[in-house]
């Protein structure tokens, strides 16, 4: 009897002080927690399966699971920069031909990065370096597994105190000894390097089906040694750091941790169930430890949300994701097309007064094109058959809506159908958190980590033009008060949604307040001067802030771009962010599917406006006689598209998308006033030159 009571004693003993051991000094009456961050650059969720990952398939299977974003800089994402982003807490880039991370040079226990204050003095990341700095300040010890782990753990001189090559020279005194370790599996990505030295194919994809699998299992072996050896209770995260050729991909996120098996994995940096981006890692991983997330950090702890998380629905939001990227480009160059064809026919057809009606129900038909990239989303799809047949679909239904009702006889009829439609669409969407916008031709796609809520700078633009002509059709109907009252009320709700946190955007309300100020003003009666719109332009930019601020007053998980643009201004990095937008606007000026939209549309509509008779049969001044409130409407939409594109990354892409809507309405609706009235009205180029009608 003593004898076993002195054996439990023992294994009592062995218990209590083995997770003593494990998790390091208590803390609130709970155990520390570990954790491990794994990372699998290249790895997303088409490579796991039982056969050839079974220990990242066993891992999946016991974690909350969802896509990762691995963007950064680029298009496509490095293992170097993967690693580095997670090191910064920002999306960050080395400077150079980028590939793999750079091997450390040991030092005793620990290693050195060779030449890492390049990164902060030379290649401008300043930022590099906070995960590790600030573990080391709370006084946490950490493993780095490989060369990426120690960059992602290094501090700002490229140290780290605890470094080994591979899993297998990790034991159980370090794992004891430090409550944080991370691990580089690079054998998935290794042999995409191989070739043009340190960097990524200029390919989809390098390898073949049988020599990705090899490579997998080489992955899934040594990600299997450090799970094997990981104390009980340790929190992992799996992560797919990286691209690995030309083409962007959602990545595996996957998250174990008591009573999360079987759910979805987000975050609200994405405010999305299912999606997160790899600064949320650096976040997670310092939540986790209990050490403070400094404030330059821009992720956001993971979310484990709601239960019925699959791999498959994971591998379908990516191959959703894909097939919208594939024919995002095809699609652009066909709408230029569409555009650029129009005005010539309609150029040429309106100078012999022939097929009228069949200029007016083209000019409808390609207006009603741009919101059906968003309603094919309220459709289920996944092939490319799919979703261009729902947009068909659509695009059918908004065309016969516009033309076949009893507004067709109204000028304006079509007009303020297709308007209502597009801004009612986008109205809609924010207020339903933006479904309609992820993975579709107008708004942002999954993959490419540029937004994930909120209105995007091209919704903007259609949101904004459609809002201005619809109300003005409200000032047609009831002029004076009335009709002005409608524009300031309804393009203020419009633009509080586009710039508050529904919306969070930025650059749209700088734009849409000098475009709904200039449109009440013209209608008015009152004068615009150039000081008015600077004045216009500066209050857009107060209120902008003042949405920033309030944002920037919520805890640090829930603040947008909006608020950490404010923290960035604080901390005198706004320079560089405003200065790269700058550049990416400038990008777009040399778009060749943007720009031949706005050359076409604007030279039609000088034209059209200065030599009416000769252009478009006097079409526009008709709609201009017919409706000066249209005038206004028009005048203050081409406001809001050309501040839009100046203070937009985006560019060229604002404009384009305002004249793709505004401006074939405007033909349809002068078409439609000169068939009631018979006749063409004389334009202000013609009466100041003289000619007789």
């Amino acid at each position: 009897m003593r004898r076993a009571l002195v054996v439990l004693a023992v294994l009592v003993g062995q218990v209590m002080f083995g997770h003593a051991l494990f998790a390091g000094p208590a803390r609130a009456g709970s155990e520390p927690a570990r954790v491990a961050l794994i990372g699998v650059p290249g790895l997303h969720w088409n490579d796991l399966t039982p056969s050839d990952t079974p220990n990242l398939w066993a891992l999946a299977g016991s974690s909350a699971i969802g896509s990762l974003s691995v963007r950064t800089v680029g298009n496509v994402t490095c293992p170097y920069d993967g690693w580095l982003t997670v090191s910064a807490g920002t999306r960050s880039a080395s400077g150079y031909a980028c590939g793999a991370p750079p091997r450390p040079e040991p030092r005793g226990e620990g290693a050195v990065i060779p030449d890492y204050r390049y990164l902060i003095d030379v290649a401008g990341q300043r930022t590099a370096g906070t995960l590790g700095e600030s573990l080391k300040a709370a006084g946490q010890c950490s493993i780095a597994i490989g060369p990426g782990a120690a960059l992602a753990l290094a501090d700002q001189q490229g140290a780290v105190g605890h470094y080994r090559a591979s899993p297998l020279q990790v034991g159980t005194a370090d794992l004891e000894q430090c409550r944080m370790v991370a691990m580089d599996v690079d054998d998935l990505v290794q042999p995409y390097l191989a070739g043009e030295p340190g960097r990524l194919p200029k390919v989809p994809d390098k390898l073949g089906p049988a020599e990705r699998r090899e490579a997998l299992r080489l992955a899934d072996t040594k990600a299997g040694a450090l799970l094997s050896v990981l104390p009980a209770g340790t929190t992992v995260l799996l992560a797919g750091l990286s691209d690995h050729g030309s083409v962007p991909h959602l990545r595996v996120a996957a998250l174990r941790e008591p009573g999360a098996e079987g759910r979805l994995l987000g975050a609200a940096s994405t405010r999305r169930d299912d999606i997160s981006i790899l600064t949320d890692l650096t976040a997670t991983v310092l939540n986790k430890l209990g050490v403070a997330v400094p404030s330059t950090v821009v992720g956001v702890p993971l979310r484990v949300g709601e239960p019925g998380a699959t791999i498959e629905r994971l591998r379908s939001a990516d191959a959703t994701a894909q097939t919208m990227r594939s024919a995002k480009a095809a699609y652009f160059t066909a709408l230029a097309v569409f555009q650029v064809l129009f005005y010539v026919l309609a150029f040429l057809l309106l100078r012999r007064r022939r097929s009228l009606p069949w200029v007016r129900r083209a000019a409808v038909a390609l207006a009603a094109l741009p919101v059906t990239s968003f309603l094919v989303n309220l459709l289920p799809w996944d092939s490319h058959l799919e979703l261009f047949g729902g947009m068909a679909a659509w695009w059918v239904a908004i065309t016969v809506l516009a033309l076949a009702g009893p507004w067709r006889r109204r000028p304006l009829g079509p007009l303020a159908v297709v308007a209502a439609i597009t801004a009612l669409t986008l109205v809609g969407d924010l207020l339903t958190g933006t479904t309609l916008q992820l993975n579709s031709f107008m708004g942002y796609s999954a993959e490419q980590g540029a937004r994930y809520f909120g209105l995007g700078n091209i919704p903007f633009a259609l949101l904004a033009t459609g809002t201005l002509l619809a109300t003005t059709v409200i000032a047609h109907r009831w002029p004076g008060k009335v009709g002005v009252g409608a524009i300031v009320l309804l393009g203020a709700f419009a633009m509080v949604l586009g710039g508050s946190g529904m919306g969070s955007d930025f650059g749209g309300v700088i734009a849409f307040v000098p475009g709904i100020a200039v449109t009440a003003l013209i209608l008015s009666g009152k004068r615009v001067s150039l000081v008015k719109l600077g004045a216009f332009c500066v209050a857009g930019g107060v209120i902008v802030m003042g949405f920033a601020w309030l944002n920037y007053l919520r805890p640090p998980e829930e603040q947008s771009h909006l608020g950490r643009f404010v923290g960035q201004v604080l901390t005198g990095e706004a320079v560089d962010v405003i200065w790269r937008k700058f550049l990416a606007m400038v990008s777009t000026l040399a778009n060749p599917n943007l720009m031949p939209i706005v050359v076409a549309a604007v030279a039609f509509l000088v034209y059209a406006i200065l030599r009416p008779e000769q252009a478009s049969a006097g079409v526009v001044p008709a709609a201009f006689e017919h409706s000066p409130a249209l005038r206004a409407g028009l005048i203050g939409t081409l406001v809001s598209g050309v501040v839009g594109m100046l203070v937009n990354d985006s560019g060229a892409a604002v404009l384009s998308m305002a004249l793709a809507l505004a401006v074939p309405l405007l033909l349809a609706t002068g078409i439609g006033a000169l068939r009631r009235d018979g006749e063409s009205v004389p334009g202000v180029g013609e009466q100041l030159a003289g000619v007789a009608k």
